[in-house]
């Protein structure tokens, strides 16, 4: 377990946690919005025309590379690895693309709101995306392609 928590990075987990959770409460207490960034990349993008004003879509979806930004400036990078190629990249990216159109949300819709308003379809669906998750590392641990 030691090996398992030794690049964990709990101050910078809690900063973005902190922000996320910020950004979730001024857009759905100060704008009544929910924050789904799914919903809001693809009202920015004019793929969809309902949902939080385009202007606003466009800047919360600006914002989040900004954010990311200023946690490097003012804490120094964070380290990605990522084993898969780009092209692998490419593909994993667009299979989720799908999956939130395909389960009207994404992690921030379903896991931050949906679950905080008790919703039986964000139940559903953050247990189906984490189970997914769990068993996608189990078959890449069990296979070899892991770490």
């Amino acid at each position: 377990m030691g090996d398992l928590l030794a690049n964990a990075m709990p101050v910078r987990g809690l900063i973005g946690g902190l922000m996320i959770g910020t950004a979730s409460a001024v857009m759905l207490l100060g704008l009544g919005r929910i924050a789904g960034v799914s919903g809001l990349v693809a009202r920015a993008a004019g793929i969809s025309a309902s949902g939080a004003p385009r202007g606003l879509s466009i800047a919360f979806v600006m914002g989040l590379p900004l954010g990311a930004l200023l946690v490097t400036l003012a804490l120094g990078p964070v380290e990605a690895r990522f084993p898969a190629g780009v092209s692998s990249l490419i593909i994993a990216g667009l299979l989720v693309g799908f999956g939130t159109r395909l389960g009207s949300g994404c992690t921030s819709g379903h896991g931050v709101y949906g679950l905080s308003r008790f919703s039986a379809r964000s139940m559903v669906a953050t247990a189906t995306f984490m189970g997914a998750g769990f068993a996608t590392v189990a078959i890449m641990n069990a296979l070899g392609l892991g770490r």
